[in-house]
């Protein structure tokens, strides 16, 4: 079962999707939206910007499956774009680093992440490096050196990614096919935190609290 506030931002989701579709589909005003999220929240005003993203609308339906848990971790990422980058940034209102991206959308849901890419390229269970075999919301790992990941982002589909950019200065949404990029050229590994035997439970295989001494990175 999930935990509550999970399951209150999944529905949240579900009602917001909703809602935009029956916007679209009717000429009359719309009735008032009622957020289960307690409103001026920050957790409201997550889900309200996930509502008006760009991308496939999530929940075409509730069940609280593995898919639709996959596809709010792309809606909550997606809110985020723009957002600035800030090294030791874990917060929309401060900033992002990469790691602290990673770890602010699957705490909406609440799911426990560790603070640095490298102890986040550990969480779930590893998957194979292959574009076609990628899930929504697989964590997706970069790093040259020997030491580990020093750069995590998420995956949303389509071949693309979201991450806290140090090039960009900000939370942006770019390809997997950008064969030029040095940081696709990074790209060592795959993550993943949700298993279809598994549904809207966490992989087994999970992160050790973070003993690092490291704040973050990215």
């Amino acid at each position: 079962m999930l935990p509550a506030r999970a399951s209150a931002a999944l529905l949240a989701l579900a009602f917001a999707a909703g809602t935009a579709r029956a916007q679209d589909t009717a000429s009359a005003a719309p009735p008032a939206q009622h957020s289960i999220a307690a409103d001026g929240s920050k957790l409201s005003e997550v889900l309200n910007a996930a509502a008006h993203v760009e991308g496939p609308r999530p929940f075409a339906r509730f069940t609280g499956s593995t898919t639709e848990i996959r596809d709010s971790i792309v809606a909550l990422a997606r809110a985020q774009i723009g957002k600035r980058y800030v090294f030791g940034g874990s917060s929309p209102e401060r900033g992002f680093d990469c790691s602290g991206l990673v770890k602010y959308v699957l705490s909406l849901l609440d799911i426990s992440a560790p603070r640095t890419a490298r102890l986040q390229a550990r969480l779930g269970e590893a998957v194979p490096r292959d574009t076609d075999d990628l899930q929504p919301g697989d964590i997706l790992t970069f790093g040259r050196s020997r030491q580990g990941a020093s750069h995590v982002a998420i995956y949303v589909g389509d071949g693309r990614y979201i991450h806290a950019s140090v090039t960009a200065g900000r939370v942006i949404e770019t390809s997997l096919d950008r064969r030029g990029s040095s940081l696709v050229r990074a790209w060592r590994g795959v993550r993943r935190l949700f298993t279809p035997d598994t549904p809207g439970a966490p992989a087994d295989s999970v992160a050790p609290p973070d003993s690092s001494t490291k704040k973050s990175d990215g």
